[in-house]
């Protein structure tokens, strides 16, 4: 093995060992952040920890507070938009209606220019004289089933 060949190995290693000593850093940096394993801790790391919390959460709620407002101007378009499609349904539908009510006004201006049903005058006159004359004692008499005084004493 040649020396440029362990010089390489050497410094692999080194920083193999850095990378593992970060990753272990962060990995109990991460407990902190959650509230654990914080009994290895000094009063004044607590207070750095603590101070380094509060921005995060003052950071996380104006994003919040940002994402919130621009949900709501958006709303308020959407509102605004709403409303206008509201409006010119509104007119669409009374247009209808009006439109309905003339043809319903036509319609009937057009029945009352029907000639009326005059029951007299029905059946055609000569008809009427084409029909046989019946003599009195051809007709039947109709008896609706019910009997008077007079039928009883009989």
């Amino acid at each position: 093995m040649s020396w440029q060949a362990r010089a390489e190995g050497q410094y692999y290693q080194q920083e193999a060992s850095k990378l593992r000593h970060q990753i272990q850093i962060l990995q109990n940096a991460n407990k902190h952040l959650m509230g654990e394993a914080l009994g290895s801790l000094s009063v004044k790391e607590l207070k750095q920890l603590e101070n380094r919390l509060e921005r995060g959460i003052a950071r996380i709620r104006s994003k919040k507070h940002e994402l919130l407002f621009a949900e709501i101007e958006y709303m308020q378009k959407r509102e605004v938009e709403l409303q206008n499609d509201n409006m010119y349904l509104r007119a669409k539908i009374s247009e209808n209606e009006r439109v309905q009510q003339a043809r319903i006004v036509q319609a009937g201006a057009e029945f009352d220019t029907l000639p009326t049903f005059d029951s007299r005058s029905y059946y055609h006159i000569n008809m009427l004289d084409a029909t046989p004359h019946y003599s009195h004692q051809d007709q039947t008499a109709l008896h609706l089933g019910y009997e008077t005084k007079d039928d009883q004493a009989a």
